[in-house]
Parts: C-alpha cells; structure tokens; sequence
C-alpha cells in the first residue's frame, strides 16, 4: 500500500522526517516496506535578479543578461525571450538542473556558447516548467522573496515521498491515509483533523433518481446523491499528483474523485451517470443467477444469484462494492452524475470476488471490513469536491438507508492481564490514554476491569487479547525492558522430530549429492493426472486460470519431468533434481486428501565431460544408490522391497514398512517420457514425505567397531529370469543372521549360454564375527547353508 507523505499532513502536523515517520510507523506494526523520494518538477529552480541586459553582438533576437541567483557568482545568461528586461524577477533553471516541459521529454541544462557568448543557465518560460502551455516570454515573479529563493516555494509546490507500507490482512482500518494518520495520533498525540465538510448544502433542484435497498442483509448502509450540470475534464495538478503518488493513472475530474477518497479516507465509492439509470431508480439487490453485466473492462459476467448489485429498473449496473459497469460508467459527455458510498458486508463482498476473479482498491477494503460510520462524511467531501473540480448544482434530497446500526465491540479487560501479557505494569492512566488515542471507549469498573468500547471499523479488536495487542504496539515493544530473570506461564515443548528442520538437513544431504532443489506449481493440466493417476480421484479448481491449469496434481512426476524438458531445451541435459512438494486426491467419500512428497529424478550423463573423467550415463543404480542414501539418512533400516506396482514406471522397487508404501522408484516409461516431451531416460523416485517422518527415530544404537577381519565369498547364480536381486537378498539375511553384513551384486548376464528364461548373477557376499576371526570351516558351513537355501527357494543351479 503507497501512502503519499505530503498528504498525510492534510489530518496530521507532524514534524518527522519521511524516514522517521518510517521508523514510527513499522513500531506500531504498520511495517514501512521502503521510501521513494518523488522531486517536484520545479526542484532546482531558483529565483533570480536581472541586473543587467543588453543585446548580443551577433544575434538581433538575442540578449546577454547578467543574473543575480543568491549566490556569490553571478551569473552570466544567453536569453532569447522578448520580455527579459533589467530588474526583473525572473524563474532560472541553474546548470545541472533537469526541467520537465508541458510537452516533451524533460531536459538538463548544461553549460554552452550561444553565438559565442557564453551561458550558464536558462531563464525560464511557464511551458519550459510544466506550469503552462504559454511561450510568448518569460514569467515575470511580482515577490519580494530574495534571489537564490526556490522557486518551489514561491508557488507552494513541493516533492513528496512515497511510503510503501506492507499492510497485514487484520489491518484493514489501516488501508488509506487517513487509516494511517490514526496510528500517527495514537502513538505521539498529536490532534487529528479530518477535511471540513460544513460548506455541504442540499441544493434547490429536486431530485431525479429514486432508491431502494432490498438486500439490507449484504448491504447494511447505503448513501447516495444527485449532482447535476457537472463538467468532466482533466483533474488540478494536485489530485493527479496524489493519484500518482499511490500508483494510479488520472484519468478525469470525476472518476479522480472517486479514486481520492477510496485511498485518502479508505472508504470506496462509485459514481454513475445518471442519465444512463434506467428508470431513474437505483435498487441494491442480488439479481438472478445468469443475469449478465459487461464491466469496466469490456468483460461480460454472470451472477450466480447471490452476488449482490447495484441495478436501476432493469437491470444491474454495477458489481457492488468490486466493478463498475461499462454502461452507467461517467464519460466525456456526463453532465449528470449519482453518487454512492456504502458499507457492505465482508463476508459478501469477498465471496463474489473470489466468483468473479477480480480483485479491486474497492474490493480490497470491502471484503476486509470498511468503517460503517463514514459513508455520511465521504459522500459530503465528494460532493464538495465535485462541485470545486467540476461544478454542478447538488439536488435537494440525500439518502442514507441505515435501518439497523451497527454497534461498537464492547467486552470487559482485566488490567492485570494486560500487565501480565505485556510484562510490564502500565497502570490505568497509561492504558485509558492509549486506548482513547485509539478511539476506544474506556469506563473504569473498579477492582482492575476496564469496560471497553471498539469502534466497528477495527475489526480485528474484538477480545480482551486484541486489547493487549493494541496497547503494546502503540507504548512500544522497545520501551518494555527485559528483567533479569525472564519467565512465561507458558513454555511450549520443541518437538522431537521437527519437520521443517529436517526438510532444510535433508535438502543440504541432496545437495552435496549433486542435486538441485526445484519448486513446482501443485496445479497442472488435466492430461498428465490422466496418465500417472486416477482421474476419478482428481480435485478440480473451481476457478482455473485456464483449462491447461485446472486440476491439482496426484503425483510429483510431472513436475520433474517438465522441468527436466525446460532444461534440456536450454542445453543443460544432465540433471539431478529433488523437490519437496504436495500431491492432492480425492477419496471414494469426496473428502479431497493432501499430503506431501519427497521425489527425486535422474537423466543425463552422471557427470560432465571432461578429459579427465568422461561422464557415465545415469543409470538404474544410481538412483537406487541415491534412495539408500535418502533412507539411510533417514534412519530407516528395515524395509521390505517388492516390484513396483506404479504404471509410471517400466521396472523398479517398492519399498514397504509394515506393508505400506514408503518409495517407489524405477526407470519412467518410454511412453511418459514421450508424452512429456523428453527424449533421454530418465529414472525417478517418489517418497512418502510424511509416511517417512513416522519411520525417523531419535534413538541412536552404538556398536563397537569389529577387531576381526572381514571375509567375501562370491557365487554365480542360474536362476529364472522373475527372480529379483531382492529375493535372493531377503533369502540370504534369513538364512544367516549372525554372520552375513551385506549381500551385493556385480554382475548380472543374460546370453546364449543360458536358457531362454534363465539370467545368471554374480554375488558377493560379506561375513565377519565380531568376538574371533573366521575359520575355514565355518566360512565353508555358511556357504553351503546359502546355497542350499538358494536351490531350496528359488530353484538356483549354483555354478562351483
């Protein structure tokens, strides 16, 4: 939210500086996210003194002027005008000075030779400024301000700073200056001034337009008038000064209006050409579901039947309180206008935002909670700014349909929590002195209880806690000491297994490891749900941005896949990825289920080319070695691994703890892949994120290191070609429990020398005792255990 400097102090005299007035501000919780200097188009311009003027020897239309601008130096200046004579004031624009013309592109004033005569700067025309369109001479100063004056200060036009403040949801009271200018009388003290409206007056024509709220219910106030014989042009200098200021265009007198009071006092309004009312009645109510409008914007949209509208006889002519309509919008030849300012109901006003996906100045304050007590004094400031910008005669009738007021918040404080949550005793003077700054009503009770009464445009003040809230952040966190011994009534226990703490370990694991995190959008286009999972189970979007981005995603798959086409359309082909993301489906009971993933994607080469080391192409294994890593890492030891029942993926592993899936991985399809555009292998794993956290244990299990050598023994293995490493894996662990450390395969062959169906493997295996050194006959015992249970199991022929 912009905030203009300048106009701040048009409610509040203060003395602080912009940067000051910043620092005041983020303590009362009005974070000031960063300042803009705007200069004034005249910063730089200085008055100055003809003292002497003569005619150029080389030029008839010519004059040498010699010019006294305050400084110890005069000034030698080459002028073309007409009108310079001596003892003139005159406006002079300084070497290194830019100026900023009424038509074309600013300019900065350097130091030249006219004709051969030397010039230090310029005297000044009004069109040369940007006061005027005139260039018949200079502009002549009627003032007894002395050379080296600004001229800014002559006409009382200033820069101005930009403050951009980063305003909190819960602080809707807070969305305009006047909403600031609160805080700035809250916490110095400083008497607050709002614009004077007693030069309102109903005017004697009489009224045309009629008005009639039906839906009270959505729109509890409502106050309109009639202006008529107004004149739409270009707005004052000030007000598109301001407009600027808090990032909007000027577009004309009367719509400028509207603008200026939704940012200036933070109530929205619209104004409608009131011959475009068909009828001459204006109804709030919610039109008919399919009832269509065409907005602002050239767009026609339809109610759904509880939007609510502000319609004249026909038919509507505005989305209450988001857009205005096209038709019944002011125009060039708007001589007639009707003014609205209403409180609306949030709850209203931000579902049919949501509906229609616009989201507006007007909405943004409606839907978080406007003042009902102002619509009377914005409507009575437009009106008279109407009538100062572009004339007019206001009619003799005013409406303000407010047939149910709506109540302060009053509830009970005790002073002893506030003194207790604050951790400081204030005492009542201090409280009842802050919360009044605030407009809060206070009644002392007796016995340390407070009766307070919350004005309605604070929304978010509506218990004893927010209370406390207020009283803190206008005395100051800084002004409450730290004690020696710090204590709460309250300490809450550090989890054990601290999720986000993990993620960051885990991401810093994957990084030595050679992989890049990516950050992934959970909505997708409906085709790449169809091919990884089930659409029965997809959850749609009730309003997608488009039919490509429409569904949420029910697996990471895809995300990693387009990513990977994305770099390798750039000439980066080898990649490593991870992403920690969600995944969203929808239960056969309609309840949508979300949960998070960890995925992991390989593709390319393992490493980049160099003369040194040449670049393996990523394989099976070094995912599979990149899953170990993740487990181990993890703490997760004892798993069951199967094949992959995932139609992602051409051969891969599940991996299963107390028969749930806690990975799945292998080598992606050829067909996803060609679907996804990528034309390397590519190979993935997907784990349950959460499912892994329950696996992660704090415990911690020391062994002493074995004294005793270890001893490897290797088989070669005919088996059937479904047999999988991980049976022979799980066959040789059971079999031998006390001796066997690890169990690996290297090397795997399938040829003419073997049976159709048959595969061989090569298999080493480890033992090692950890009380004596291996003998012969043992090692011969457990080997031959091994394979009987190979031939036993598995029908394996054991090549000796």
């Amino acid at each position: 939210m912009k905030i203009s400097y300048k106009s701040l102090k048009k409610f509040i005299s203060f003395e602080h500086s912009p940067e000051e007035l910043g620092r005041l501000l983020t303590s009362t919780g009005l974070e000031v996210e960063g300042i803009e200097e705007i200069k004034g188009t005249l910063d730089g311009l200085v008055i100055g003194k003809v003292l002497s003027c003569e005619k150029h020897p080389d030029a008839d239309k010519l004059k040498l002027t010699r010019v006294d601008v305050g400084g110890e130096e005069i000034l030698d200046i080459v002028c073309g005008a007409p009108n310079v004579a001596e003892g003139q004031k005159v406006i002079v624009a300084p070497v290194g000075v830019t100026l900023y013309p009424t038509e074309g592109e600013p300019f900065t004033i350097k130091k030249s030779k006219i004709r051969g005569a030397s010039s230090n700067g310029m005297l000044c025309a009004e069109d040369e400024i940007g006061l005027g369109k005139s260039h018949d001479g200079l502009l002549i100063l009627d003032t007894d301000l002395a050379p080296g004056t600004p001229v800014a200060q002559y006409f009382k036009k200033e820069g101005d700073h930009v403050i951009e403040i980063g305003l909190t949801p819960n602080r809707a009271d807070a969305a305009s200056h006047f909403g600031v200018a609160r805080d700035i009388k809250a916490v110095t003290g400083l008497d607050l001034q709002l614009p004077d409206v007693s030069g309102f007056s109903l005017g004697s024509a009489e009224p045309k337009i009629d008005l009639e709220v039906i839906a009270t219910e959505a729109c509890p106030r409502f106050c309109g008038l009639e202006i008529q014989g107004v004149s739409v042009k270009e707005s004052p200098e000030w007000l598109q000064e301001f407009l600027r200021a808090v990032g909007l265009n000027p577009i004309n007198n009367i719509v400028d209006i509207s603008n200026y009071i939704c940012h200036f006092l933070g109530q929205p309004m619209h104004i409608f050409d009131a011959d475009e009312i068909r009828g001459r009645k204006v109804v709030v109510r919610k039109p008919d579901a399919g009832t269509e409008i065409i907005t602002l914007d050239g767009v026609s949209r339809k109610f759904r039947g509880q939007d609510l509208a502000i319609c004249d006889a026909e038919g509507p002519m505005a989305i209450a309180g988001v857009f205005g309509g096209q038709k019944s919008g002011v125009k060039a030849e708007t001589k007639h206008i009707f003014l609205e300012v209403a409180y609306f109901d949030p709850a209203h006003i931000r579902s049919t935002a949501s509906y229609f996906g616009l989201k507006t100045d007007a909405s943004f304050r409606y839907e978080r909670g406007t003042d009902p007590n102002m619509p009377p004094y914005a409507i009575k400031l437009a009106a008279l700014l109407v009538q100062e910008l572009a004339g007019g005669q206001i009619v003799s009738k005013s409406f303000d349909n407010y047939p149910t007021p709506i109540s302060n918040f009053e509830f009970d404080v005790k002073v002893r929590n506030i003194d207790r949550l604050i951790g400081k005793a204030l005492g009542i003077d201090k409280i009842k002195e802050i919360l009044e700054r605030l407009d809060i009503g206070v009644q002392d009770k007796g016995e340390g209880v407070l009766a307070v009464s919350v004005p309605p445009y604070r929304v978010d003040v509506n218990r004893e806690a927010d209370i406390v809230e207020e009283v803190l952040r206008i005395y100051g966190f800084d002004n409450v000491e730290l004690s020696d011994h710090l204590s709460a009534s309250y300490l809450s226990d550090f989890p054990v297994k601290e999720e986000e703490g993990m993620r960051i370990s885990l991401t810093a694991t994957l990084a030595a490891m050679g992989f890049n995190e990516i950050q992934c959008l959970s909505i997708v286009n409906p085709k790449e749900n169809a091919w990884t999972g089930d659409p029965e189970s997809s959850v749609k979007l009730l309003n997608p941005l488009s039919e490509e981005l429409s569904e949420m995603r029910q697996s990471l798959l895809f995300s990693a896949l387009n990513t990977a086409v994305y770099n390798i359309n750039r000439r980066n082909r080898d990649l490593k990825v991870f992403e920690f993301g969600r995944v969203y489906k929808r239960n056969t009971q309609g309840k949508v289920k979300e949960k998070k993933m960890l995925s992991l994607l390989l593709t390319g080469k393992t490493s980049a080319e160099s003369w040194a080391l040449k670049g393996d192409n990523t394989a099976y294994r070094h995912l599979h070695q990149a899953v170990q890593q993740v487990l181990k890492w993890m703490k997760v030891r004892q798993f069951e691994g199967q094949e992959t029942a995932s139609p992602s993926f051409a051969y891969g592993l599940d991996y299963t703890v107390n028969g749930k899936v806690l990975v799945s991985f292998g080598k992606v399809k050829a067909e996803l892949l060609k679907k996804a555009d990528l034309k390397q292998e590519a190979y993935y794993a997907e784990f349950d994120w959460e499912y892994l956290m329950q696996q992660y244990s704090t415990d911690f299990v020391f062994k002493e290191i074995s004294k005793f050598p270890e001893v490897r023994r290797d088989l070669s293995l005919v088996l059937d070609e479904e047999v999988s490493f991980n049976k022979i894996q799980k066959i040789a662990y059971q079999t031998e429990k006390k001796l066997l450390k690890q169990v690996n395969v290297f090397d795997v062959y399938k040829g003419d020398k073997l049976a159709e169906n048959q595969k061989s493997y090569s298999v080493s295996f480890i033992l090692q005792d950890q009380e004596k050194t291996l003998t012969d006959q043992q090692i011969d015992k457990t080997m031959q255990r091994l394979m009987g249970a190979f031939e036993r199991e598995v029908g394996a022929i054991i090549r000796k």
